[in-house]
């Protein structure tokens, strides 16, 4: 089986904690998840809901007719107050939480967000229904950095308090490879950077 996690490209608004917020793709966004498909195929494409990666799946999937569907267990983590937030607001307004939250995620959640073992607990049970129900096939799922950030961590087998230090730029994809015993590797290792 093989499994490709897109992240979805640039969204409107700019960056921030945008977690459950449903902002949309930018013009470049959209072009990124174009121009990364282009002379690809999967036999399924999975999504998370909110729009900045729906709408590049569903795209997709009547182009090529392509089976789509949507998960909500892969939509990226929720941050609570700091939702729609920037990293630079919240210093002027949260600065300890903020800091605490980067050097310690496992153990510091965002003030009414989700907390981290309790998102990684919904990611792989989505992770672990897709394999167990699409095995060898080619299966695309279009989620978040966080998400990718959490089966990055599972695959490469790295404690969850360093999950955020996997690069996952926008539009960018990771191959991995699902073995008859089971075991998930990463095609491209070499291009995972830490």
């Amino acid at each position: 089986m093989r499994v490709e996690l897109r992240r979805h490209g640039e969204v409107e608004g700019g960056s921030r904690f945008r977690g459950h917020t449903d902002d949309a793709l930018t013009s470049i966004g959209l072009q990124q998840m174009r121009a990364a498909a282009d002379g690809r195929h999967w036999d399924r494409v999975i999504g998370s809901p909110l729009v900045r990666c729906a709408a590049f799946a569903e795209e997709y999937a009547r182009r090529y007719s392509t089976p789509c569907s949507f998960d909500a267990r892969l939509m990226e983590m929720h941050f609570g107050n700091w939702e729609g937030r920037t990293a630079a607001e919240l210093m002027q307004t949260d600065a300890n939480a903020l800091t605490r939250f980067w050097n310690d995620p496992l153990h510091n959640t965002p003030p009414g967000g989700e907390p981290l073992v309790q998102f990684q607990t919904r990611v792989l049970d989505a992770w672990n229904d897709i394999v167990t129900e699409y095995p060898a096939q080619r299966v695309l799922i279009v989620t978040h950095g966080g998400v990718i950030r959490v089966l990055l961590c599972h695959v490469f087998e790295v404690p969850m308090s360093r999950w955020h230090e996997f690069e996952v730029p926008h539009g960018q994809l990771h191959r991995v490879h699902i073995y008859g015993d089971g075991q998930a590797r990463s095609a491209r290792e070499k291009n995972i950077r830490m």
